[in-house]
């Protein structure tokens, strides 16, 4: 057999191969049981020691090239097919851009109101301590909102973060007065209906420096809802309670849809429920290693969905994240 005349033959018939079908000719002549590479390869036995790893070698090495020239063959003609079938003249496929979820869209519109406030945006972690979550905000032990029924705990001592108010209380360890923060970020508690989800998103203010009233809170959060909701919009405070500000108050936007004459929508108030505000407790400033005989501040937290059900009038909480993109797509 001579390798030589086999592997001259062999570049021949490539070169004249011009389809798949002639490729699949090539390979039974070639690479089959019968081709010649096949028989001399099992013919090897019959030669002495010295002569039969040479030959072999040789004839590995033509079996390994006619394999490899044959794919490479193949490659080429499928390209060559599919360039032919390319119209370049054709404009280029049009890629559907992603929407904006209405959940960021709020954050977006509260960040910008709070960065003309002067406030600056912080983060923190959402699995957290006992200290960050509750004792720190002065929340005792026996509170309902500690109870194995509404907060997810991993351990007795850690849990994922009921609100955001721990990035307040790590802020402020870190970080000396004047402080002007918004603190944002997914939160979670054991409620599921049409206006809960166990997990949520919240936005909270605070304002800490050596002269805050009550006075600046009503201004700062005035700016907020009637950035949000509009110019036209009126804000009032009720007196309630948090263990974490004294005094307490919860804030209500008038209703957009009636005017404030009372609907449906606001059950016939006039008013719409929106956040939860108060000067910060002595203690929580305490706690954080402030002086609150030197200091005061104001503290405020929202929840996102709230928000946004209020200003696009929906009622179903779950709408947000069911990913129905004909409810998305109208944001």
């Amino acid at each position: 057999m001579d390798i030589e005349n086999i592997k001259k033959q062999f570049e021949e018939d490539l070169e004249k191969a011009n389809t798949k079908e002639d490729l699949a000719s090539l390979k039974v002549k070639y690479q089959g049981k019968k081709s010649e590479i096949y028989i001399a390869l099992r013919s090897l036995g019959d030669l002495e020691e010295g002569l039969r790893k040479s030959r072999g070698a040789e004839l590995n090495k033509l079996r390994n090239n006619v394999g490899y020239s044959i794919r490479a063959k193949e490659n080429a003609i499928s390209e060559t097919k599919r360039e032919a079938k390319i119209d370049y003249t054709e404009p280029g496929r049009k890629f559907e851009l992603g929407h904006t979820h209405p959940i960021t869209q709020i954050y977006e519109e509260l960040f910008e109101i709070g960065k003309s406030l002067g406030f600056s945006i912080a983060e923190g972690p959402e699995i957290e301590t006992d200290w960050y979550s509750f004792e720190a905000l002065n929340i005792p032990k026996n509170h309902p909102a500690r109870d194995f029924a509404d907060t997810f705990y991993i351990s007795e001592e850690v849990n994922l973060r009921p609100h955001t108010s721990n990035v307040q209380i790590r802020y402020m360890e870190n970080h000396k007065p004047p402080i002007r923060i918004i603190a944002y970020g997914r939160t979670y508690r054991k409620d599921s209906d049409v206006t809960h989800t166990p997990m949520f998103h919240q936005l909270e203010g605070l304002f800490v420096d050596d002269r805050v009233t009550f006075a600046d809170l009503k201004g700062v959060l005035t700016a907020f809802a009637q950035g949000i909701f509009g110019k036209d919009r009126k804000v009032r405070f009720r007196p309630h309670h948090f263990p974490f500000t004294e005094p307490s108050a919860e804030v209500d936007v008038s209703c957009g849809l009636c005017g404030g004459k009372g609907c449906r929508s606001c059950k016939y108030s006039g008013w719409l429920e929106i956040l939860g505000a108060g000067m910060v407790h002595p203690n929580v400033l305490k706690n954080s290693g402030i002086d609150p005989k030197k200091y005061q501040g104001f503290a405020f937290g929202m929840g996102i969905e709230r928000i946004a059900m209020l200003k696009y009038e929906i009622d179903d909480l779950r709408l947000f994240y069911d990913n129905d993109l004909r409810f998305l797509e109208q944001f």
